[in-house]
């Protein structure tokens, strides 16, 4: 499997909690489909104070994993969005 690609995206979303609408991350996405897993090295601003749980609400909102040998937060289904 080929890696993801060295040079981050230009644009950059917001990924907020569903539960308590809080802020988690701001990430440099590519393309334009849902979001389905971060690269933590994407991430440009971590708002969590521990991995995959929201800050407000306590809510596991992701995995982590490795994803084609680089580490990844794999998103749970519902429990973000990004603006």
């Amino acid at each position: 499997m080929a890696k993801p690609n060295k040079k981050a995206p230009e644009s950059s979303v917001d990924i907020f909690c569903s539960q308590c609408k809080t802020q988690l991350f701001k990430y440099r996405k590519g393309g334009k489909g849902s979001l389905l897993k971060c690269f933590k090295q994407r991430i440009t601003k971590d708002f969590t104070l521990s991995p995959c749980t929201c800050p407000k609400c306590n809510s596991i909102f992701a995995r982590d994993t490795l994803i084609r040998g680089t580490p990844a937060f794999k998103m749970i289904g519902g429990k973000v969005f990004s603006k």
